[in-house]
């Protein structure tokens, strides 16, 4: 197989020596995801489905971070799963981790999946109708609700997950009411919240929510969590978050 193409860069998680495949000038993962990736919370092979995975950094992070068993990542542009399958040949983790094209409003893909004991997900974070979009660029689908809404994540979520699974979200704090609203409709019961800003002072731009499949109402706030120092650097919370376990 050839591993790397025109167009791409192979990156340095520096993490077990995982490296990841991604556009040189396309979408590329950003810190939300590291974010994700250690606010999920995985036991010891347990399973694990991450939704909308792009070309697979949370996958590839939980792999490098976590003693999950099954790692599974779905995503419906088939550019992207081609270059996540190509990274998992790289990296030789077959036995750990792979990858589904397809789309995740398609009820015989989520039953043929099975379920699972966690659900991780970054979804598209933008409304379809906010602001002037290309419905059939790369970079637009994935920011956009163009293939899928949040209603169609977080119903999904509910058929992959196990009794008493949990869900882990990243988002935007001003879809706050939808997501909890959702949640409740599918009877994923939101159980931790955190608030991230990027900076000190500065207002909260990424939330992440945690959820069970079912679970009893209690709701717990995490500490904020800031990004960026007032000098511009990453926080320790950060940096702790960048480093091997």
């Amino acid at each position: 197989m050839e591993i790397l193409r025109s167009g791409e860069t192979l990156d340095d998680l520096q993490l077990k020596g995982i490296h990841v495949i991604q556009k040189t000038d396309g979408f590329r993962f950003g810190v939300d995801a590291v974010i994700l990736a250690n606010f999920a919370n995985i036991k010891k092979r347990g399973s694990v489905v991450d939704l909308c995975t792009g070309t697979g950094i949370i996958p590839f992070i939980l792999a490098g971070k976590t003693s999950a068993e099954k790692i599974v990542g779905v995503e419906i542009q088939e550019e992207f799963v081609d270059m996540a399958n190509r990274s998992v040949e790289y990296n030789n983790l077959h036995d750990k981790i792979s990858f589904t094209h397809g789309d995740l409003k398609d009820k015989a893909l989520l039953k043929k999946l099975g379920r699972f004991d966690v659900v991780t997900v970054n979804p598209p974070y933008k409304l379809k109708n906010s602001g002037i979009i290309n419905e059939n660029d790369k970079n637009a689908i994935a920011r956009h609700e163009i293939l899928c809404t949040l209603e169609d994540v977080i119903s999904a979520s509910r058929d992959l997950l196990k009794d008493n699974g949990r869900f882990f979200m990243v988002h935007r704090p001003d879809r706050m009411v939808d997501i909890l609203t959702l949640m409740r409709k599918y009877r994923i019961e939101p159980k931790r919240i955190r608030m991230v800003h990027p900076s000190e002072g500065k207002a909260a731009n990424i939330v992440l929510v945690e959820g069970q499949r079912d679970g009893g109402k209690f709701l717990k706030w995490d500490p904020p969590l800031n990004i960026h120092t007032a000098e511009g650097g990453y926080t320790e919370d950060i940096i702790e978050m960048y480093k091997e376990r």
